[in-house]
C-alpha cells in the first residue's frame, strides 16, 4: 500500500517541538525524512536527565532517519549540500540569518535545486523589530493576544496544557503551507521560500476573540469570562461537580441545551442558556448549583445517551483509555533507540487506502549516517574517514 507522500524527501534541521512534529507528520504519511543533528548531543530535546533519550524526543521523531554531522567542518557542509541538492523540502527553525551564515539559506540552495521548498519556522518571522528575539510558546501567545484570553476570569492569564502557538501556529501552519508549495513546485518546477511566524499564526487563530471584540466590545477586547469562548454564555462553560471534578458544557444550539436541561430535570433553565449581563450571572450560578449536585460519574451515567454536548473533563490517563479514543486506535506502543518502551499518539487522521504504521522507531543519534552517505556516493573508506575526523 503506497503512502500519500511516498517518494518525497525532506531534510529536517529543526529541533524541540514545532518543526519535528511537522516532519513526523510527513514521515507518517510516507515521506523520507532525514533529521540533521549536531554530532555532539543532537537535537536539544534529545537528552534525558540522567541519560538516554527523552520522552518528548521519542514522541515527535518517529519515521525519520538521523544524520549526525559537524557543520563547522567543510566536509560536513559538503555532505549537507549534497543532500540538499536532492531534497524536495528543507525545514529549519533557527533564528533568521543562521542558515545564511552557514551557506545553507534558500537563495544559495535554490540555485542548485530550483524545485526546493524551503521552510523557516521562527517565533516572530524573518522580518520586523522582534525577528531576532528568542522565545517559546508562552511568549508567542502573549504577543498575539492569546494568553490574555486564557485562565480564570478573576485570576492572572494562565497558559494551557496545549502549545497553541508551537503546534497550531508552528507545526500545522508549516505543514499546510509546505504541502501547498510542494504541489506548486511539482506543477511549475519552481520551489518557494516559506516564512512561518508562530506569533502570526497564533494571532490568525484568534477568530472568536476578534469576533467578540468587534461585535460586543466596540473594538475593545473583552475581559476573560466576558467573551463567548471563555464563559460569556451560561450554556458554554466548565462547571464543578460534587466530587471536585468538572463537566464541560458546549450546548450552544437550542436542541443541545434543551436536551441537557431536560435530562437534568431542569427544563426551567432552557430560556436562560443564552442570557446576557446580570441575567447571565444568575443563570450561571443556577447551572453551577445544578452541576455541583452530582458527581462526575453520576453525570456521565445520566448523560450517556443524551445528545446535549455535555462531556466530562478528563485527565490525560482517562482520555487515553476512553472508548472513543480506543475505537480510533489513537494510542500506540513503540520502543526507543535504547530499547525503552513508550506510548505515543498515532497520526490523527484516517485516509482511505492508507494504514498508519511506525516504519522507523525514533532514531539514535547518527544511527543512519552510513546508509545516508552511501546513497550520496560515499564509499566505505570515505565514510570511515569522515568518522575518524569526527565529521560524522
Amino acid at each position: 500500500m503506497t503512502k500519500p507522500l511516498a517518494g518525497i524527501r525532506i531534510l529536517d534541521f529543526s529541533q524541540y517541538l514545532p518543526g519535528p512534529l511537522a516532519t513526523q507528520h510527513f514521515g507518517d504519511l510516507g515521506a523520507d525524512v532525514i533529521k540533521v543533528e549536531n554530532r555532539q548531543g543532537g537535537d536539544l530535546a534529545r537528552p534525558q536527565p540522567g541519560g538516554g533519550t527523552s520522552h518528548m524526543f521519542l514522541l515527535v521523531n518517529r519515521n525519520k532517519r538521523s544524520l549526525a554531522v559537524d557543520l563547522r567542518q567543510p566536509e560536513g557542509m559538503e555532505v549537507v549540500r549534497r543532500l540538499a541538492a536532492q531534497m524536495d523540502v528543507l525545514i529549519e527553525g533557527f533564528r533568521p540569518g543562521v542558515m545564511a551564515k552557514l551557506g545553507l539559506d534558500y537563495t544559495t540552495l535554490s540555485q542548485v535545486n530550483p524545485k526546493l521548498v524551503y521552510c523557516s519556522i521562527t517565533g516572530y518571522g524573518q522580518d520586523g523589530p522582534w525577528s531576532q528575539l528568542g522565545g517559546h510558546d508562552i511568549n508567542y501567545q502573549s504577543i498575539a493576544g492569546a494568553l490574555e484570553q486564557s485562565g480564570a476570569q478573576d485570576g492572572p492569564p494562565a497558559p494551557g496544557g496545549f502549545q497553541a502557538a508551537d503546534i497550531a501556529g508552528g507545526t500545522l501552519t508549516a505543514a499546510m503551507t509546505v504541502l501547498a508549495a510542494l504541489v506548486d513546485a511539482q506543477r511549475s518546477g519552481r520551489g518557494r521560500y516559506v516564512d512561518v511566524s508562530m506569533t502570526d499564526s497564533a494571532m490568525a487563530n484568534m477568530i472568536m476573540a476578534l469576533a467578540a471584540t468587534d461585535t460586543y466590545g466596540g473594538g475593545k477586547p473583552m475581559a476573560r469570562g466576558d467573551d463567548y469562548p471563555t464563559g460569556r454564555l451560561p450554556c458554554y462553560g466548565v462547571y464543578a461537580t460534587q466530587d471536585g471534578r468538572h463537566l464541560a458544557l458546549g450546548a450552544l444550539e437550542p436542541q443541545f441545551w434543551k436536551g441537557f436541561c431536560e435530562a437534568s430535570g431542569r427544563p426551567d433553565l432552557i430560556p436562560q442558556g443564552w442570557a446576557m449581563g446580570d441575567k447571565a450571572s444568575t443563570a450561571k450560578a443556577a447551572i453551577a448549583e445544578l452541576v455541583a449536585s452530582r458527581s462526575l460519574a453520576e453525570w456521565q451515567k445520566l448523560l450517556a445517551s443524551v445528545d446535549g454536548c455535555a462531556t466530562p473533563v478528563l485527565r490525560l490517563d482517562e482520555a487515553m483509555t476512553h472508548p472513543q479514543i480506543q475505537a480510533r486506535a489513537m494510542v500506540g506502543n513503540s520502543t526507543g533507540p535504547e530499547g525503552q518502551s513508550f506510548r505515543y499518539f498515532r497520526y490523527p487522521a484516517k485516509l482511505s487506502d492508507y494504514q498508519f504504521s511506525v516504519d522507523r522507531r525514533p532514531p539514535g543519534l547518527g544511527e543512519h549516517n552510513w546508509e545516508i552517505l552511501q546513497t550520496l556516493g560515499y564509499g566505505d573508506a570515505d565514510i570511515q574517514a569522515l568518522a575518524d575526523q569526527k565529521v560524522i
